[in-house]
């Protein structure tokens, strides 16, 4: 069934919400979904690499908290470039996963332990680069502007065109190699299919998006692209290339079906597992960065409280399997958007805490649910 389970989820949820409170669909709440859940989005594809090797990482949440800080540390304390903070913060990111993925595959410690144990000292990490959990403020005007600012209605058109033509090029060139090649393929009529619906999905999102959100136009004007989806967009994107057309992605997958027959296989075995860790730190330094943006500050909150759960109940909800073997970067953003439209949704109906935690909770529980009821489907060969 693909992703059709959790957009058919997304609709309901969207449909709901828009019943119950009418400002939900509105383009400056649509806005609000996109800068709300873009760090969770980020930290989840990183994720995703690590679940699809069988392993789990508990401590990107605090991992992102982390390189904030240290974003934040060398921005106001250190006086250094925006850009030489943005370096070193994710350069921390890769260190991090570096050190978690040798733990992992050379010395045998398993993934839940090291990273459990990294969650607790995280978070010690943090006050000691906050000065004990002080509030430091985020100021430069690149960081701050990836979730406060928007890109001109024009630039969200081209970006839009350019999206639907580069996807619309890779669509056909594989239907006409497989095609060529002999091999099995969608219909022709299928592939345009998809090229019209995500035409259609962009043009209706731009379109909202370059609506003036501002209650007072004259004063303000609040229209447009927020920053932070391009963002989203390119490395959505790279990730996916990187997933489904490398020998290197080929390798995850093996990896994560089936480890032994991966090694037998020639595949360096720990290489792969380290590696992926790498790539979920550094994910969770480029969500702390974007969660500095979005508060233009760095506390000892962040990257804490619910972010590692979302972060996780994303990657999960959208398709992404803990066991291993199963999943796609697309799968975070779709998970993502549902638990973004969940605490949004809930946060409009001035739900409790606890309330929220209940329902997506339960989204989660389904989820996990249907793969594992899939697997066992699988494994049966009762299709």
């Amino acid at each position: 069934m693909g992703a059709l389970p959790v957009l058919l989820g997304l609709l309901v949820l969207c449909a709901f919400f828009s019943i119950i409170r009418p400002n939900f669909l509105t383009a400056g709440n649509f806005a609000n979904l996109f800068t709300q859940g873009a760090a969770v989005v980020l930290i989840a594809m990183g994720l995703v690499f690590v679940l699809l090797v069988g392993e789990i990482d508990l401590s990107a949440g605090f991992a992102s908290g982390v390189c904030a800080a240290v974003l934040a540390n060398l921005l106001t304390l250190q006086g250094q470039p925006w850009y030489v903070a943005t370096l070193a913060a994710i350069a921390t990111g890769a260190l991090i996963g570096l050190v978690l993925g040798f733990l992992v595959a050379k010395v045998g410690i398993p993934s839940f332990v090291v990273t459990l144990a990294a969650f607790l000292a995280f978070q010690g990490v943090m006050l000691l680069l906050i000065k004990g959990g002080t509030n430091v403020p985020v100021q430069a005007a690149p960081i701050v502007a990836i979730e406060n600012r928007y890109l001109p209605p024009l630039v969200g058109w081209l970006l839009a065109a350019v999206a639907v033509t580069g996807y619309a090029a890779a669509q056909l060139l594989r239907h006409r190699d497989r095609s060529a090649r002999g091999l099995v393929t969608d219909p022709l009529s299928v592939v345009l299919l998809r090229i019209g619906g995500l035409a259609a999905v962009l043009g209706a999102g731009v379109y909202v998006l370059n609506l003036e959100r501002s209650l007072n136009a004259l004063i303000s004007s609040n229209r447009g692209m927020p920053v932070v989806v391009p963002l989203l967009g390119v490395l959505g994107v790279a990730l996916t290339f990187l997933l489904s057309r490398t020998a290197y992605g080929r390798h995850v997958y093996a990896v994560g079906g089936n480890r032994e027959a991966a090694r037998r296989a020639g595949i360096d075995v720990d290489r792969i597992r380290i590696s992926v860790f790498v790539i979920c730190s550094s994910m969770a330094a480029v969500g702390g960065i974007v969660a500095a943006s979005r508060f233009s500050s760095v506390d000892a909150n962040t990257g804490g409280s619910d972010v590692l759960l979302y972060a996780v109940g994303a990657a999960v909800i959208g398709g992404t399997s803990l066991f291993g073997g199963k999943g796609r970067v697309m799968d975070a953003v779709l998970g993502g958007a549902v638990v973004a439209v969940i605490d949004n949704g809930m946060g409009l109906l001035d739900a409790s805490s606890g309330v929220k935690y209940v329902f997506t909770g339960f989204v989660l529980l389904l989820a996990a649910g249907v793969d594992a009821l899939t697997r066992r489907r699988v494994a049966t060969g009762n299709r």
